[in-house]
């Protein structure tokens, strides 16, 4: 056996194979250390079903590969991964369900995962035994279905074998060291003693200079060996296998496989099996499990069956396949399958580590194993994957996550997985749980608020009584007029936006200039003022945006999005400790809870704000002169000190209040008496990001990610060509592949695009939309995306698939709303 690796992969589970295999593909020396025997953990009782049906961009990558690996895999190895080509059948009992699935379809055409539409009549001529007449249609996906876990897992672990990798069973990792080159791994040989598998006296250290951990149902475990927080826990998750359906073995004798089965509506997926059929609900109250750590008997276990949980999902099969009525019960499965939060896996870097990789909290771990294994190869191989990871990423979740939010969260996501997936969704469980001091005063004018990174933050304001839950839709819902009406307030009078949840981070010391300046690829500000930068990947592309407002010679405070907290403070910190040597000493310091943000913007917003100023000048104190844009000014307000900038993420005349927290129910007081007169109105989260698309203002998540580059993102402006920068001649190589664009759309009456959506032109798809939404300056539907760089004019025509229509869009100039942005530059 080895003793020192490139690459050491700890977990032999389907993606841990995945992972292995894809490393030595690459060319890396790789090893997999498995505790027990590969497929063990909840591999081994998996259904093995392989759903291309998933509403984020990255994830649906990442599934689409996999479908497409897996049949190659017999040709390459020579074990046949039990790959059944059966197609999944994903029914709709109402019309809000056929909503999503066109909405879905969008991310499908946008990843070119082919698709078909059924009415019931067709669903009941080729499939009889489906009872079809309370249905309103299907989709279909005719390449996908189910496959052995088990087989698929070897056959990937022979396929490393082959390419070099070394695959060690019966070995568990018992501690992490990490000697500021490569990663020291405690291990212990694992025996197994009348029927349990314990650790024997045997030792040994691994050496390896990267380490990634899939570990699955352990990932507990894991999380307190490297010393961070991983929101991985296990829900259980049961299914029952049915003896033979008389009616199914005769339909058989003449007809293809039924396709995988899902009624969405009625929470469960069924499929075949020798003659029978396998139900797998997603039932209300499943719990979670190894909440702490997996006992040390506990090995390929399950748990016992609660068939009461699962009664209403069980008679609403026999509902949907009548024949199954009278079918007894042969085998029931009822073992662990991890989750997060979410719903998504934690693909990416460790928190706070160097060289150390999660691939944890996979929900759908064979469907996503494949695609894992190929993109977080490319990460660690190539620096950055082809496509953008950052939903991913295991640091979308901050220091502030708990045990107990983890997994009262998963069972949420658990419980969520066949709720309509709506767009606007917030999801109530662990809520609220991070709030600003105004939290009850917004909620007293009537907030509706979302969560991010765990903040709660108004999304618009409504009445008292008002149904957030009711008022979701696929459509225009119900918030939508409500959100109208905080625009307009914006661009014709005055609003304010709780913006506290921002992310903010100090940067200071002697090296901070010179670190900043080689971190960041716009032009420092002067002290006092403010620019919007970038920080780039190692392949040139964007890494995070910042606004950074000097406040002296080697002094900077970091504004970025309120969501990404510790993947920026993390990228920040390990960048910085890498130049110290070469710039000298940095200090960095999170901020983000120290501060409020009170974001002000209309054209009387500079009314509002004079009457509350306290300056031996009150008149002229906000005037271009004293306070120009793009500048920041410690002034007072009241009895409460700010540091106030000037810039307005809607495009008006504005200013962002970042104040101390403890006294921001002061000042929101002051704020809303003094807005009284002026039509002062609170706007929330919705409203702001359409007006930001008017501007053409690039957001992070959307327009601005790690597959394309901030000249891709058509943003030369806040490039500095003539200084060198992390990433500019990656940059620079990689070249204009695709190129952002602003959209006027002629959509429906009844709906705006949510930014998932396919752009053509003609019959060709060329492109795809990364923000969608409603303009209140235009009277019609507004969207940002990416097209082939030579659609990228101004006046271009273009489709956009909505709804399963394709629409009438323009391409216009880059901000339409004020192109010459008069109106932020307005003077008194």
């Amino acid at each position: 056996m080895k003793t020192h690796v490139k690459s050491l992969v700890v977990g032999g589970g389907a993606v841990g194979a995945s992972i292995a295999y894809h490393l030595a593909k690459a060319g890396w020396e790789t090893m997999l250390l498995e505790r027990d025997e590969l497929t063990s953990g909840s591999t081994w009782h998996a259904a093995g079903l392989l759903p291309l049906f998933n509403m984020g961009y990255a994830t649906s990558h990442i599934h689409d590969y996999s479908v497409k690996f897996y049949k190659t895999l017999e040709a390459e190895t020579g074990l046949n991964a039990g790959f059944y080509v059966v197609g999944n059948l994903r029914m709709a009992q109402t019309s809000e369900r056929m909503d999503e699935y066109m909405l879905y379809a969008s991310t499908a055409e946008s990843v070119g995962i082919p698709y078909e539409w059924m009415t019931p009549a067709q669903i009941k001529d080729r499939w009889p035994l489906v009872r079809t007449e309370d249905l309103k249609g299907a989709i279909y996906h005719p390449t996908d279905g189910y496959i052995n876990p088990a087989d698929v897992t070897q056959a990937m672990a022979k396929g490393a074998r082959q390419l070099g990798a070394e695959i060690v069973r019966r070995v568990q990792v018992d501690g992490y060291r990490w000697t500021g080159s490569e990663w020291i791994v405690s291990c212990t040989k694992m025996v197994e003693k009348g029927g349990n598998l314990v650790p024997s006296e045997e030792t040994f250290e691994i050496t390896a200079e990267h380490v990634v951990t899939a570990t699955g149902n352990h990932a507990q475990r894991t999380a307190r060996l490297l010393g961070i927080k991983i929101p991985a826990i296990p829900v259980e998750h049961q299914y029952i296998v049915t003896e033979p359906d008389p009616m199914l073995v005769e339909y058989r004798k003449n007809n293809p496989e039924h396709p995988v089965l899902r009624d969405a509506d009625a929470k469960w997926y069924v499929r075949e099996e020798r003659g029978g059929w396998i139900l797998g609900p997603y039932e209300r109250n499943a719990p979670a499990c190894f909440e702490y750590d997996v006992p040390q008997a506990f090995r390929a276990d399950l748990f016992p069956l609660d068939l009461d949980r699962i009664e209403e999902e069980y008679m609403s099969m026999i509902h949907r396949i009548p024949s199954s009525e009278t079918v007894g019960l042969k085998d029931d499965y009822n073992g662990p399958i991890c989750y997060t939060p979410d719903g998504n896996p934690l693909v990416g870097p460790a928190p706070g580590l160097r060289n150390m990789w999660l691939a944890e909290g996979f929900s759908f771990g064979i469907t996503a194993a494949g695609g894992t294994g190929y993109y977080l190869a490319q990460m660690m191989v190539q620096g950055e994957a082809e496509i953008d990871m950052a939903a991913l990423d295991p640091k979308r979740y901050g220091s502030w996550m708990t045990t107990e939010y983890a997994a009262r969260k998963n069972e949420e996501c658990y419980e969520h997985v066949y709720i309509l997936h709506h767009p606007d969704e917030e999801r109530e469980a662990c809520r609220p749980l991070r709030t600003a001091p105004c939290y009850d005063r917004v909620k007293a004018q009537g907030a509706q608020f979302g969560c991010v990174n765990g903040w709660e933050r108004p999304n618009y304001y409504a009445p008292q009584g008002f149904d957030d839950h009711a008022a979701r839709s696929f459509r225009r819902g119900g918030w939508w007029q409500y959100a109208v009406e905080e625009a307009k307030a914006i661009r014709e009078g005055v609003g304010m936006i709780d913006a506290t949840a921002f992310t903010k981070h100090l940067v200071r010391g002697p090296g901070a200039t010179a670190f900043l300046d080689w971190f960041t690829c716009n032009k420092l500000p002067k002290v006092g003022r403010i620019n919007l930068t970038y920080a780039l990947t190692e392949t040139g592309t964007t890494r995070t945006e910042y606004t950074i407002v000097r406040l002296a010679e080697n002094e900077y405070y970091l504004i970025s999005a309120g969501a990404w907290t510790a993947y920026d403070g993390d990228y920040l910190r390990k960048a910085a400790e890498d130049k110290m040597a070469e710039f000298g000493w940095i200090d960095i310091h999170d901020v983000t809870t120290q501060w409020g943000v009170f974001a002000v913007a209309g054209p009387k917003s500079r009314d509002l704000l004079g009457k509350l100023v306290k300056d031996a000048n009150p008149a002229t104190v906000l005037s271009n002169k004293r306070f120009p844009w793009l500048s920041m000014r410690n002034i007072e307000l009241g009895m409460c000190p700010v540091r106030a900038v000037r810039v307005a993420y809607t495009g008006e005349l504005g200013w962002e209040l970042h104040h101390p927290i403890e006294m921001q129910n002061y000042l929101f007081d002051q704020i809303m008496a003094a807005g009284e007169d002026v039509g002062l109105k609170l706007v929330g989260a919705r409203a702001q990001n359409w007006l930001r698309q008017e501007k053409s203002y690039r957001a992070f998540g959307n327009e601005l990610g790690r597959d394309a580059t901030p000249l891709e993102a058509d943003l030369p402006r806040f490039i500095d060509m003539s200084k060198d920068f992390h990433g500019k001649a990656a940059m620079e190589q990689t070249g204009i592949r695709a190129k952002c664009c602003t959209l006027l759309i002629d959509g429906p009456e009844d709906a705006d695009p949510w930014g998932r959506e396919a752009l053509y032109e003609g019959d060709t798809k060329v492109g795809r939309l990364t923000s969608g939404g409603y303009s209140v300056a235009f009277g019609k539907s507004i969207g940002m995306g990416y097209v082939r760089p030579d659609l990228a004019v101004e006046g271009t025509k273009l489709k956009v698939k909505m709804l399963d229509q394709l629409w009438d869009a323009t391409v216009t100039c880059d901000s339409p709303y004020d192109p010459a942005n008069a109106t932020i530059r307005k003077d008194v």
